[in-house]
Parts: C-alpha cells; structure tokens; sequence
C-alpha cells in the first residue's frame, strides 16, 4: 500500500472512532439515559427481596424486581407478572394466572419461583424482618415460628403458570401486599446453587424492569435495562446509578454540578431545605410513616412508664419541624399517620381522639420525679441516645439533648453509627434511646400498629402487654370495620399510656430534581416506580 493510501486508511479509522464516540454506547458521557442518584444512608442493608426492609434497599429492589401486582400511577394494584387473578366468594383464595415472563438472563420464570420465593421469607433461617407482612397467609406465621412445615403454608404452584394462595381470613388489602418488594419471586434455580446470589452483582438475577450492572459496596450501585422485561419497549431509561454518599453538603453539592439528577429529602442539608422549598426547587408531596424514638424497657431508666412519659413530654415537635427539619413536616402526636385509609376513610378521622403529645416540661419534671421515686433512685442513670448516621439524625438528637437538658435537668449522651451497625444493634436491644422510623407496607393502620405485639420482629423495645396483643389480634381478625377500627385505636391509646415510643413528625415527600426528569412515580406506600422516567435533556 504507498503513502497516501496509508494516510487514507488512517483518516478513515479516526472518523470511525469519533462516530462511535458521538453516537454513545457504554461508556459515560456518549448519551445514554442514566438516571443518577444518591442512596443516603450509604450502602444498603441488602439487595435480597427477602431482607430489603428500609427504604434505600426498597428503591434499587424495586427497580430490579416486579411481583405478581404492581402500583399504578393512581397508587392502585394492578397485574404485572400476574395476567389476572380470581378471588374465591369468601375472600380467602387467591388465584393468581401468570402471564409468559422471564428473568432477566432469558430464563422462563414460572409460579413455582414465586412459592419457593415467599416460603424462604417465611423460612426462620432466612431471618427476613419482612416475613410477619406474609403472615395473613394460611399457615404463614406458625412456619416462620417453627410451627409448621414450609408444606403447611398456605402457597402452592399448580403449574408453571398458577399460583394458588389461602389466607388466614379475607384481607381486602392482599393485592396491594403483593406488589411489595418482600412478595418478589426470585431465581430459584440459582438460589438454590448459591445461597448468597443476591449479596453480589455476578450472577444477581431479576426480573423487574432493569437488571444489575454493577455493586461496588460502600461506593456505586449501577442497574441496566433488562430486555427481558414484558414491558421493555415502554422502559426509556437505559439504566439507573446510585451513589453513596451519606454527607448532605457532598451530596448537594454533585446535585449541583450535575453529578446527580435528583435527591430525596435525606440528601439536602436542612438548613438550606427551606429555602429550596420557598424557591419552588423543592418539591413536597403527601406521604406516609413517621420519624419516631424507641425506649428500651428493659434496660433502666426507661423501664419505669412514667420515665418513659417525662421524656416523650419534653420533646417540642413543632419547634424541631420549623427549627432543624425544615421540610414542612407534621409535628406527630399519635402513632398511624394522618392519611392512612380504611373503608370508612382517614383513620385519624374515624374516631375519637386522645389528647395528642406536646411539649409539656412542668408535667414532664413531675412525671421524672415520681418515676424516680418508684424506683428508689436519687440519680437518674446515665442516659445515651443512639441514631443513624447522617447530618439530619445528628441535629434532630443535639435538638433533643438540648430539649431533655433545658426541660428535665437530664443530661443525655449521643451516639452515632453507620447504618448496619446501627439496625444491627437495635434489633439486639443493645442500645437505651433509639432514633427510629417507620414507613408503611400497606395502606391501612394495622401496618403501623401490629409491630409493637409481644416479641413482633419491628417491637425492639422490649414492651409487651397482653391487652394491646389481644386488641390487635381481634382487630386482624374482625370483618366488621366499625369494630376493627375500635380495636385498634384503643390499641393506640394503651401504646401511648404506656410510651414505649414517642413520635416527633409525620414523613412527607420531598425531592429536589432536575427540570429535564420527568414521569417518576412515587407512591405514598413504597418505593418510587422508574418504568417510564425520561431524561428530556
């Protein structure tokens, strides 16, 4: 070949590298649609169905996973791997057809994935946190208390394509129980062969509407599209990244330079978040749950009531909302939040009502000393609040310090940790005051209330008393719901006479985005559903 021969094959190999360059592909940068955004808490708890149980892990499970329903954009159940499905006359048998679906490596998922999937959540050596939301099923709880075989448990695939289900009794909220992440099917055949398949992305298999890419822990979570998905064609995204970093001001700050294109409310500093509100940068929605502290009852001072109650009423919540949180929060004064539904509408509204909590320090000095006196103590113990760490946890526990200092004469020592090591240590009881949160499953108040029963996996109080677990257990069970409504808010009521909790402020939903991120669906119950995001750029 002579000299401009080799000049011309070496012009045509450059132009061919700047095309691939301009027309994207995989690498950052060459215009694919990746949504960017930032895990708060910094690495999840899990990526397992069967273990992600706070609402970091529930974002990227839900992404990579879909059950047999799912949430539509009114916030209602509708098919998803199920086609359709039948509901025997008495409500307590569900009969789920699956539609033709595949996981995410092009293999046939079958009903039989969704049985093995939900007896492994109920299965005690899994230890899902999650399992006593499987509970309304036939047999369900006495499996995940050892007494019952998985064979007992109420789910069985008849074949490849239906599920057959028998509840405890009718529980008309079933279907929206189903599209949690904790309902997800997993991959068997894998599972099966390895133990730990959801721990690490090599070999993570789904079948949601996008599929692992890349798990770097403490660092990056990056899904892709899953083609295999029965509505591909509809998924504009072509994948989604997670960072974790649990710093406010770092975070907002790759917002602003365009390293994210969206935060949630744990990633912008609270002392800017008011003012991004004003402006309108800040956009807050309706939600549900609460921020709540746990008392450890068993450990002192807080196994005296009346201790308990003296601290609950030197906390000023509406002066935390407006002074630290700054999200224009509800301050809390009873357990279900405002805006949880019931077939005879809000159950804040259905009842009567106690007289909800504020701050009342003469009553709350009273309340320590006769406590203390109960207890023969001229000195309270020492005293140490334990919480997660992030800027928003630390200011809401100096404010509370200050508030246990100025209004009781106690002084209170604060202790952070990462996120694992704190859950972890929480559901040990290892700790005497706990910073806690509670979001939803489902959109009824039996959500919130049935985790304080004796000995329930979310109680990690220590607190048991047997009228509550009666109230709450006639309230399961009770098909009239003028009466189960009773139930359960006289439930309530002895869970505040008793104070093994006290609530600080009812979660709303606030998130900062870019202009150019559309259609993102965030439900009040669950996690936010990214089938139709786009990136209009």
């Amino acid at each position: 070949m002579g000299c401009n021969g080799r000049l011309l094959l070496i012009l045509v190999l450059v132009i061919s590298l700047l095309a691939v360059g301009c027309q994207g592909g995989a690498v950052e940068g060459t215009g694919e649609k990746i949504l960017k955004q930032n895990s708060a808490s910094g690495e999840p708890s899990s990526l397992d169905p069967a273990k992600a149980f706070d609402e970091d892990s529930m974002d990227v499970v839900g992404s990579l996973f879909e059950g047999l329903m799912r949430l539509n954009a009114q916030h209602q159940p509708e098919p998803a791997v199920a086609e359709k499905v039948d509901v025997s006359p008495d409500g307590r048998t569900y009969t789920f057809h699956l539609r033709e679906a595949h996981w995410s490596n092009g293999e046939k998922l079958t009903a039989h994935d969704f049985e093995y999937a939900w007896k492994r959540v109920l299965n005690p050596q899994t230890a899902s946190e999650a399992a006593f939301l499987l509970y309304f099923i036939e047999n369900a709880e006495a499996y995940n208390t050892g007494k019952a075989t998985a064979d007992q448990v109420g789910v069985k695939a008849t074949d490849d394509r239906t599920l057959v289900v028998k509840l405890k009794q009718p529980t008309p909220f079933f279907k929206q129980l189903t599209c949690y992440p904790v309902y997800s099917p997993v991959y068997k055949k894998g599972l099966e062969k390895n133990p730990n398949l959801y721990n690490e992305a090599s070999g993570y298999v789904s079948n949601g509407p996008f599929k692992m890419k890349t798990w770097k822990h403490d660092q990056k979570i990056e899904v892709v599209k899953n083609e295999h998905y029965r509505l591909a064609d509809q998924v504009k995204l072509d994948g989604i990244s997670w960072t974790m970093v649990t710093e406010q001001k770092t975070a907002y700050q790759m917002y602003q330079s365009g390293q994210l294109d969206m935060l949630s409310r744990k990633s912008v500093p609270s002392d800017i978040l008011a003012g991004l509100i004003k402006k309108g940068e800040a956009k807050v929605k309706a939600g549900s749950g609460l921020e709540f502290f746990r008392f450890n009852v068993t450990k002192p001072p807080f196994n005296n009531a009346k201790i308990r109650k003296a601290f609950a009423l030197a906390v000023d919540r509406t002066a935390i909302v407006k002074q630290v949180v700054q999200g224009n929060e509800m301050p809390a004064g009873a357990f279900v939040s405002p805006g949880t539904l019931t077939q005879k509408g809000d159950f804040r509204k259905a009842a009567s009502q106690f007289v909800p909590l504020t701050a009342q320090p003469a009553q709350a000095k009273q309340l320590l000393q006769e406590g203390m006196k109960e207890e023969g103590w001229k000195t309270l113990p020492p005293v140490t609040l334990l919480y997660s760490n992030n800027e928003k946890n630390k200011a809401v526990a100096e404010a509370l310090q200050a508030m246990f200092k100025q209004n009781l004469g106690v002084d209170v020592q604060l202790q952070s940790q990462e996120t694992k090591v704190f859950l972890s240590n929480q559901k040990a009881k290892n700790y005497q005051l706990s910073r806690s949160s509670f979001l939803p499953d489902y959109n009824d108040p039996y959500n919130y209330l049935e985790s304080f029963q004796t000995d329930h996996s979310m109680n990690r109080t220590g607190w048991s008393n047997p009228q509550y677990d009666a109230l709450v257990k006639k309230a399961f069970a009770e098909p009239d719901e003028t009466k189960r409504l009773e139930y359960l808010h006289q439930a309530e009521k002895i869970l505040f006479d008793e104070m093994p909790i006290f609530p600080l402020y009812y979660y709303n939903q606030v998130h900062v985005q870019k202009d150019y991120v559309k259609n993102i669906i965030r439900h009040p119950v669950g996690p936010s559903d990214y089938r139709f995001t786009v990136l209009d750029k």
